[in-house]
């Protein structure tokens, strides 16, 4: 990477890359951020949630121009292939070059947000850039809480215009993005002895493209929990099923791209389970072959366990997985082609002390129908006897298409590439409507460069996308 173009970039991305920050883990990109401000010689504060504000003086002549604020997040989603070995608290980020795209061997990246941060590095560490007075923040932990944006003190920052550096589409300006919700239930189960005369399998789902929760939900991808689930459902149906253990998804804003269940069922039906399967990859290749073109559907044998999970709770989960929504529920009226609402059901764990732990998550633009697809799923899992709790949340931003930073953004844009960028809200989660809480006054945009797979192994960020961005990021600092 430290061969590519803009070079100053690309090797405060590599660094970035080599330093392990999962979220709620960022404590060595702080300490790489403090080294940073300090050779700078710039000015620096990290407040008691972590995040990190470095400031650096306005060039000359742009002394009197607004404060402008530049802000990415610092944690990174930790997603990895299931045949992938690799510590994500330890081991620093294998990255390589295929063509345009640099890419991870096996995990995410963590371009999302890490280009951020590297273009915020490269503008604070540049002699040769004509820009107003800069306020660099960098906030953490917000792909699992937003936490570093909850606890952002409002007397921190005195900017007046916001950019964030968390979008990854090329030539697009963000106006306005989703407020979201999690949501989470707890179901006991109990466990019983396995029935004799019974054989056990394990059946795996594996190869999705998965994606982020907000920003690939209208894609048609295959969630693995209602995949497999779907599939145990249909063999509950028709014969004595049992659940020995599950698992499936990860993350709260990806969408599950790898399922697993241990169960078994009369010894007499083993020849059924193959044809049903048989049977259920034909109905899946219809409805998804073109989309999810990896996808995979195995069954192993494997020894009869000892204990199974109680068949009322067992039946109970099976009925509410398939019940429980997934996907998009409204697009929008006001901007054609934005999703307005979904939900995402991500994950399905086994805790200890016997309970099951199923995680979703809930977005919105309108805040009402944000709260109205949350109750939807607690209706659904309290059916199942689950006890249901909801996150803080976050607000959703509304777009301003009088905004200042937005015709200087569109302006900068048009003289540099000669075409006009579109100008979106987003479905994903921004901090934007987080800061607008605490500072009314802010006027603010998102742009980033293209990147793909986002939250997901497959993540790629674009390097030609990556040197238009930081052009155009140059182009609006030197005219705000």
């Amino acid at each position: 990477m430290k061969t590519l173009q803009p070079q100053k970039v690309w090797n405060y991305f590599h660094d970035i890359t080599q330093v392990p920050r999962p979220s709620k883990k960022e404590e060595k990109i702080i300490n790489y951020l403090k080294a940073f401000a300090e050779k700078q010689l710039l000015d620096y504060k990290i407040d008691t949630a972590g995040n990190v504000l470095i400031c650096k003086p306005a060039t000359k002549g742009y002394e009197n121009s607004k404060i402008v604020i530049l802000q990415a997040h610092i944690d990174m989603v930790c997603e990895k292939n299931s045949d992938v070995e690799f510590n994500f608290d330890t081991d620093p980020i294998q990255t390589w070059i295929d063509g345009d795209w640099v890419k991870a061997r096996g995990t995410t990246l963590g371009g999302d947000n890490g280009i951020g941060m590297a273009m915020m590095l490269a503008v604070l560490s540049s002699n040769d850039l004509k820009h107003p007075a800069l306020e660099c923040l960098f906030t953490v932990d917000e792909e699992t809480g937003l936490t570093g944006a909850f606890a952002l003190d409002n007397k921190l920052l005195k900017g007046e215009v916001l950019i964030n550096l968390d979008s990854e589409d090329d030539g697009e300006i963000f106006v306005g993005c989703a407020g979201g919700i999690d949501t989470t239930a707890t179901l006991p189960y109990t466990l019983e002895k396995s029935p004799e005369g019974y054989f056990s399998f394990n059946v795996t789902v594996k190869g999705l493209t998965g994606g982020h929760s907000g920003d690939d939900i209208n894609k048609g991808r295959g969630n693995a929990n209602k995949i497999l689930n779907r599939y145990l459902w249909s063999l509950n149906k028709v014969m004595d099923l049992r659940i020995h253990a599950i698992d499936g998804g990860n993350l709260r804003n990806a969408i599950p791209r790898e399922a697993k269940a241990t169960v078994c069922v009369p010894y007499i039906e083993k020849e059924n389970v193959r044809v049903l399967l048989n049977h259920f990859i034909a109905e899946l290749e219809t409805e998804l072959g073109d989309i999810e073109t990896n996808l995979q559907m195995l069954l192993e044998s494997e020894k009869l366990p000892d204990t199974v999970i109680d068949k009322k709770t067992s039946d109970a989960l099976l009925n509410v997985l398939y019940a429980c929504p997934h996907g998009v529920k409204a697009m929008s009226r006001d901007m054609p082609g934005l999703v307005e609402t979904s939900t995402n059901l991500a994950s399905i764990k086994m805790i200890p002390d016997n309970t099951m732990l199923i995680t979703t998550s809930q977005r919105s633009s309108v805040d009402s129908a944000k709260h109205d697809i949350a109750n939807q799923v607690e209706a659904v899992l309290l059916l199942a006897g689950a006890a249901v709790t909801h996150g803080d949340g976050y607000p959703g931003w509304k777009p301003n298409l009088n905004s200042e930073i937005l015709t200087t953004a569109k302006d900068s844009y048009q003289k540099l590439f000669g075409v006009e960028p579109q100008v979106r809200a987003i479905h994903a989660g921004l901090e934007c409507g987080l800061f607008l809480e605490k500072y009314p006054h802010l006027d603010m945009i998102s742009i980033g460069p293209q990147m793909c797979g986002v939250h997901s192994p497959d993540e790629r960020l674009s390097i030609s996308s990556t040197q238009k961005c930081w052009k155009w990021l140059v182009e609006i600092l030197m005219n705000v």
